[in-house]
């Protein structure tokens, strides 16, 4: 086939060549450079060079625009590439982004170059090129200092392990004096995510000073916190062990020696008109090779985090210095350590020196390529991810946020990662290389921060913890105290002892009563009729904090007034809606108000305390199902939530944690070594409670979700469903960790009871890969596209509470593109939760 710039020059010769610009032209193309030599047509060309005609051209070649790519593969190997087009063709015209240039590299070659859309809308429009150059936003990070970062380890200049302020002494304040360099690169340091923007400022000695006198948020090496600031103090390092500007030392020992002719911070005004705009400023001026990054521009353009212009081009040599084991600036060591797990031992997100691993941001990697592989990402819309397994790498450079900074291209990034990844052609050898790499420690929950998927632990709960103490904080050493106690059928110790029980004949306490929540004290009534009672085996009244008035699901401060103290001991679902957490804030209430101590007795998130996934609740709507704005599954124990209550709502009750013991955030329930018991009637397996957070958003609308069943929140349906084509639909989805299967069935409770319903079973293939409340809204877009006059959507809006994501599901927005919408709320109530976390 011959090639299309071969095509064009033909076509000049031959006086056919349009006036205006070819129609693909505005895609330049320089894909798949032909075997063959070049025919007569070109060699008749040359003898025309002179004319105005072949001078034009020839200038376009000079510059980039029309040169083909060097060491490219034959077009017949990888022609399943040519998927990326249709990907960033609907980006485009879905308006995430305006342009893009993609270039793919695998076995040391390039494989793909394609630049799509525009680079300009306003003030005028301009065809996208593929030597566009770009502001690269965070990629400074790794580009820049990381590798300047491990230049000067390789020198001996810096120790990675080493505190900052041996180089940095002015770095100590307020605490920062045992930060090292390694939790910097890996976000580890517990410093803020950016420097202070409301006041005003200026200049790269004031954003140093800044930074230093940061108060770290979270203990260094406690948690993963993406933070601007580690990097601008890490800029700041460098400058000060090189001896030389940042700018002027990553030109001198990074872009030189690697020929990134067209890399570089403060780019020329002579780079102007090849450089992709980003958006226009608070003084409508639309940035051109100026720093889009707020905190950058202030610091004159030069910084550690960003600031760094470049192209695709000059990032492919880059990218394959680092496939080649460093290229003559790092050494393969050096790689390794960069781009291999370097975060604490214990923690979830996992991170290499600057390079993402498998972290909140590392949507880019997409579906396919293993976590081995490694990358980063720019706020721009620019990202590189390379994957060692299959000698890949994968470079999209957009100005997403062109040109009023509405743009994204997280979806974007992740669709042409797994495209691609199809798409390779790999040997068998190289197939079953890539499984085994794919297969790790890590689990692959989602774009999040990640633990282990199993184990076999032995935990001991806060009830366990309690009597291995001796009940030494239930005691005071003046007679017996008397204690009341919010507990259910879930309230057992290690030898199945009710927590009833053990406290009854507690020494130093009188349990004088006890408190049932929803369901009763037995855990098996599903009705608002749950009455007063009284204990059979221990004769202490049982008080129902449950019914069909908010005041009859609140207990009485005057009965806890008779008492020293309550205590709490019930086994949560690890969901906002579930129940049990509101009960818990209600006698967090009623404690302050009759100033008597609270004491939780912690046990694990059935679900794990890993993954924070859903949209957070809208502020100012607290109900029974709705006590805190968090995301849907929270990811923490009833232990950490009633800390998080208490100081954020303001309670104020003396309040006392017991937390368990050996228990890990990323346990699922049966790495706990613990026993089910079913915490509610239809909560009856792991596996439901797994699919609860997702399948119960549905629950309110007129759908079963399998109450009445065998298999509630695994079964969904109703009369006018049609299963098979429910299922064929939610199939092609491609929901991970899902499929469906075509059901009918009869239920005999709740919803739609003693009437036939067609629906689908929800089988559970990966629960590390399920975004369980995205599950939910794909569940409510499936039904609302094919079943509009019958679903009545709007009635899931008590329990998914959040208005903006229900609009959007109700405009027929894509259910990705929704659950993309909640990712900012669920970053800042990640922030608040990060303060109450008991567990590593």
């Amino acid at each position: 086939m011959k090639h299309k710039v071969q095509v064009f020059f033909c076509a000049l010769w031959q006086n056919r060549a349009a006036s205006t610009t070819p129609s693909w032209l505005a895609r330049r193309t320089e894909a798949y450079p032909p075997p063959a030599p070049w025919t007569s047509c070109l060699r008749r060309l040359v003898l025309r060079l002179f004319s105005v005609w072949t001078s034009t051209v020839f200038a376009l070649v000079l510059n980039g625009t029309l040169a083909p790519a060097v060491s490219q593969k034959p077009a017949g190997s990888l022609a399943r590439l040519n998927v990326v087009d249709a990907i960033v063709e609907q980006a485009i015209e879905q308006k995430q982004i305006p342009g893009a240039v993609v270039l793919i590299g695998h076995d040391g070659r390039v494989v793909y170059r394609k630049a799509f859309g525009n680079r300009a809308l306003e003030p005028r429009r301009e065809l996208m090129t593929v030597d566009t150059i770009f502001d690269l936003a965070s990629l400074t990070k790794v580009i820049t200092t990381t590798t300047a970062i491990m230049q000067l380890e390789e020198k001996g200049k810096v120790r990675i392990s080493d505190t900052v302020v041996k180089y940095l002494p002015e770095f100590g304040q307020n605490g920062k004096d045992d930060i090292t360099v390694r939790q910097l690169l890996t976000h580890y340091g517990g410093l803020p995510p950016d420097l202070d923007l409301l006041t005003p400022w200026q200049g790269k000695e004031t954003a140093y000073k800044m930074a230093f006198a940061e108060k770290p948020e979270t203990p260094p090496g406690a948690g993963f916190v993406y933070s601007d600031v580690g990097f601008i103090v890490l800029g700041a390092l460098a400058e000060k062990v090189s001896g030389q500007s940042l700018d002027r030392y990553a030109e001198t020992h990074i872009f030189a020696p690697l020929k990134m002719t067209h890399t570089r911070y403060l780019p020329p005004k002579t780079w102007r008109a090849k450089i992709a705009p980003t958006q226009f400023d608070e003084h409508d001026h639309m940035l051109r090779g100026e720093v889009h990054d707020p905190t950058a521009m202030r610091m004159g353009g030069v910084a550690g985090h960003a600031g760094v212009f470049s192209t695709a081009d000059d990032l492919s040599k880059f990218a394959q210095a680092l496939l080649d084991g460093g290229g003559g600036i790092l050494s393969s060591l050096s790689v390794e350590k960069m781009t291999t797990p370097e975060q604490p031992p214990t923690a979830t997100a996992v991170r290499g020196f600057g390079w993402d691993i498998d972290s909140p941001f590392s949507t880019n990697r997409g579906a396919l390529l293993p976590v081995g592989s490694y990358g980063h990402t720019g706020f721009t819309g620019t990202s590189l991810w390379i994957d060692p397994t299959t000698r890949t790498y994968i470079i999209i450079l957009s100005n997403a946020v062109h040109p009023r900074g509405q743009g994204n291209a997280i979806a974007l990034r992740a669709k042409i990662a797994t495209a691609v990844a199809g798409a390779l052609p790999l040997s068998v050898e190289e197939k079953e290389r890539l499984r085994w790499e794919s297969i790790t420690g890590y689990n692959e929950a989602q774009s999040a921060a990640r633990k282990m998927a199993v184990r076999n632990g032995n935990v001991k709960t806060g009830i366990d913890v309690l009597e291995a103490h001796t009940f030494d904080v239930l005691q005071n050493g003046a007679g017996k105290r008397k204690i009341g106690l919010v507990t259910n059928q879930t309230g057992v110790d290690a030898e199945g002892r009710r927590t009833i029980d053990v406290l009854a004949n507690a020494p130093g306490v009188s349990l004088e009563a006890i408190f049932s929540p929803e369901h009763g004290v037995t855990g098996t009534l599903d009705t608002t009729n749950v009455g007063d009672s009284k204990d059979a085996a221990t004769g202490v009244p049982v008080y129902s904090v449950y019914g069909s008035t908010d005041a009859a699901r609140r207990p009485s401060v005057e009965v806890l007034k008779g008492l020293d103290a309550i205590v709490f001991d019930i086994q949560d679902a690890g969901v906002r809606f579930y129940t049990y957490e509101t009960t818990l804030g209600y006698f967090l209430e009623a404690a302050a108000k009759a100033g008597i101590e609270m004491i939780v007795l912690d046990r694990p998130n059935p679900i794990t305390g890993s993954l924070v996934q859903g949209p957070v609740a809208d502020a100012s709507h607290e109900s029974f199902t709705n006590y805190f704005p968090m995301a849907v599954r929270h990811g923490m124990t009833i232990g950490e939530l009633a800390q998080m209550f208490n100081t954020e709502r303001g309670i104020g009750a003396k309040l006392k944690v017991i937390p368990m013991d050996g228990w890990l955030r990323g346990d699922w329930y049966d790495s706990t070594g613990l026993t089910w018991i079913n915490p509610s009637p239809n909560l009856r397996s792991l596996r439901g409670a797994t699919l609860y957070p997702g399948v119960a958003l549905i629950e309110g609308t007129n759908v079963s979700v399998g109450r009445g069943t065998d298999t509630p929140f695994e079964w969904i349906g109703a009369p006018w469903i049609k299963a098979r084509e429910l299922a064929e639909y939610l199939n092609a989805r491609a929901i991970s960790g899902t499929r469906f299967v075509p059901v009918t069935f009869t239920p005999s409770a709740s919803t739609y009871s003693g009437e036939v319903c067609q629906g689908v079973s929800i089988v559970l293939l990966d629960r590390n890969t399920l975004d369980a409340p995205e599950l939910g809204v794909e569940l409510a877009a499936a039904l609302n596209k094919l079943y509009p006059k019958d679903f009545k959507m709007e009635r899931m809006r008590e329990l998914l509470v959040n208005q903006d994501a229900y609009d959007a599901l109700a405009a027929g927005q894509d259910p990705r593109r929704v659950a993309e919408g909640w990712r900012a709320a669920i970053g800042k109530f990640t922030e608040v939760r990060g303060k109450y976390l008991l567990y590593k």
